[in-house]
């Protein structure tokens, strides 16, 4: 099975879009192309899209409870300067850049993104 897409919530566009251009810029990823008239905002992550935008029920986005999304980094430091953009555009601290026992010992950090969601962004985290 191939992962398409994910989505998250948002209520403000143009601050989900400074965020995420910050944040994935830190990862060397490229500033979002959509276009500003568009109800959503998208980024290629190489092969799975990323999206935010309003719920489609009209009701306030609200981040999802025991969800985190998590981004692989290619270093220590792309790892901070991924949490560094994220606090100043917007974000909040879920875990500041550090060696993280959860993930034994991989290199990791959080963030909230400005409608709460919660990210991540390791560098040498294994998934066996």
């Amino acid at each position: 099975m191939l992962l398409k897409s994910i989505r998250v919530g948002s209520n403000d566009l143009a601050k989900t879009r400074a965020f995420y251009d910050a944040t994935f810029g830190a990862l060397g990823m490229s500033p979002c192309t959509t276009p500003g008239q568009y109800p959503i905002v998208m980024w290629d992550l190489g092969g799975v899209r990323f999206l935010a935008g309003p719920a489609r029920d009209g009701e306030a986005c609200t981040p999802a409870n025991g969800g985190t999304i998590v981004f692989d980094a290619a270093s220590e430091d792309e790892v901070r300067a991924w949490h560094a953009a994220g606090l100043s555009s917007g974000g909040t601290c879920e875990g500041a850049p550090e060696a993280k026992p959860q993930a034994r010992g991989a290199f990791g950090a959080y963030l909230r993104d400005p409608d709460g969601n919660k990210l991540g962004a390791y560098h040498g985290l294994s998934m066996g």
